[in-house]
């Protein structure tokens, strides 16, 4: 147990992201979960809405959230709607996980053009670290506002990271990432394309053509790392799976790399990282390992 318990709130509790993150916070020794809001459910236990035995966790309306008795939040609400209230917790000295993309993308120009609508507070985007914790961890210890990275960016910037590094990925070639991601990746919210009749005994590719927000966030963070941005193709595809994401990626280095000689780079880059494990020489990976 550590010196002092960490108090934290959950907006947006109900959503697949905000369950899932009660789920950690739940089996953290250091942590004391003080509150979770929704809007639609506001006055019910989260046992009503998932199964789960925890009736001890009232869920309360956004506006009554008591920021003063709390260290952090994660703020596990929609892009657009996330962003006043991270607003609002920052301005009250609260430290802030936001796990929607309103603070990921560094240049608010770029925010309005990909996600539809002006960005309220252009200035804590100067004060945003992005999160991946295997790239930027010493960040990631000391921001007061972190932005969660988005799940497609996740894989496929971990699987990039070791030949950035490295410099070894051919600027003038292109980054083509086939991935494939669970229906729960869309949210809870219904929509037709992840009802079961639409989903199952199906694959189906989305969002083709460069138009995925998650577009411009990888290739920031690509360009961020001395790669080349620019030359990302990205086809994410909708499997008919509840959760899990795989991505396959094709690449051009800037010189000859045996296979000994590249699993050598990922696993000294990766040694001490608790969360990527890295498979036996000759085991391929599957969206069951995760």
């Amino acid at each position: 147990m550590g010196e002092k318990m960490v108090k934290v709130g959950v907006f947006g509790a109900t959503g697949y992201t905000g369950f899932e993150t009660i789920k950690i916070l739940r089996r953290h020794p250091d942590v004391e979960l003080v509150f979770t809001t929704s809007e639609s459910a506001a006055g019910k236990s989260l046992s009503e809405l998932y199964p789960v035995t925890w009736d001890d966790i009232i869920l309360t309306p956004a506006d009554e959230a008591p920021l003063d008795e709390v260290d952090a939040i994660f703020c596990c609400l929609p892009h657009g709607a996330s962003m006043s209230t991270v607003i609002t917790a920052r301005e009250a000295g609260v430290r802030v996980i936001d796990l929607s993309a309103d603070f990921r993308l560094a240049n608010p120009d770029i925010y309005e053009k990909w996600y539809g609508l002006p960005h309220e507070s252009p200035e804590l985007l100067n004060e945003a670290v992005y999160g991946l914790p295997e790239i930027n961890r010493a960040q990631v210890g000391e921001t007061n506002l972190l932005a969660n990275p988005g799940c497609y960016p996740t894989g496929i910037l971990l699987a990039l990271y070791p030949v950035l590094k490295a410099n070894l990925l051919n600027p003038t070639a292109p980054i083509i990432a086939d991935s494939k991601s669970g229906v729960s990746g869309a949210g809870r919210k219904p929509k037709l394309r992840t009802l079961f009749v639409e989903a199952n005994e199906n694959i189906s590719p989305y969002n083709i053509g460069q138009t995925h927000r998650h577009v411009v966030e990888i290739a920031q963070a690509i360009n961020d790392l001395g790669g080349t941005g620019d030359k990302l193709i990205f086809s994410p595809h909708l499997v008919p799976v509840s959760r899990g994401m795989l991505s396959t990626i094709y690449i051009s280095l800037n010189e000859e790399l045996s296979f000994q000689s590249a699993y050598e780079l990922y696993g000294d880059i990766f040694a001490k990282e608790p969360l990527i494990w890295l498979l036996p020489p000759g085991q391929l990976v599957s969206m069951a390992h995760t």
